[in-house]
């Protein structure tokens, strides 16, 4: 999956995968992180989803990583704020009140460049990487996070019928990226209405993965 794919699926505004509301089970399940406000949440490949302005609303900081510049330009123009930006390194930095946004390659994200989180909210990251790179991904967040407990979320269906992302993850592969960092446990599990894109049966569920 290269960096050209996912910016063209930007420029082509091929983004079914951006959601028209605050994820569901998000807004059911964020209270289980135990988090204070203030609080400082990481959302790798966040996009512009509006789970960003539903967690601000609520006052937790928000950073996240995004490939996209455009995607971040239209996620500062629906927040309604003009963003500083500086460069990190081999990444740009957005930023506006509580928020810091870090444009470019996920990898070329450090700990130094994120600075400390609270807690992590992955949607749309480990489910949009195929398999031979998300062994690499799980590693490099646990290491710039100092493994921040995590709200995950992933979708599970026959994989032979439709080519990600989002791509299918079943507990197995979630246990094997994760079990040494976290305790695990499934939150819920949901059937996708309609189907993935209208395409196949799909469950989605919410992970709660916690380091104590």
């Amino acid at each position: 999956m290269s960096i050209d794919f996912w910016k063209q699926t930007w420029e082509k505004n091929e983004i079914g995968f951006h959601e028209s509301k605050p994820n569901p089970l998000l807004v059911a399940y964020f209270k289980e992180l135990n988090l204070v406000e203030g609080s400082r949440v990481f959302l790798p490949l966040c996009g512009k989803a509006l789970d960003i302005a539903w967690l601000l609303s609520k006052g937790y900081r928000v950073t996240g990583a995004e490939l996209s510049k455009l995607a971040i330009k239209q996620l500062f123009i629906g927040l309604g704020v003009e963003p500083e930006i500086t460069e990190c390194g081999n990444v740009s930095r957005y930023s506006a009140k509580n928020i810091d946004i870090f444009v470019g390659d996920i990898f070329d994200v450090s700990s130094d460049i994120l600075g400390p989180v609270d807690a992590i909210y992955d949607r749309a990251a480990l489910v949009a990487l195929p398999e031979e790179m998300r062994k690499r991904y799980t590693k490099h967040i646990l290491e710039i996070t100092d493994t921040a407990d995590q709200i995950l979320i992933t979708f599970e269906y026959d994989q032979s019928l439709m080519d990600g992302p989002p791509f299918s993850l079943n507990s197995d592969e979630i246990s094997r990226h994760y079990k040494d960092a976290y305790n695990l446990a499934l939150l819920e599990s949901i059937s996708v209405p309609g189907g993935l894109k209208g395409i196949c049966a799909a469950t989605e569920s919410i992970w709660l993965l916690k380091n104590d």
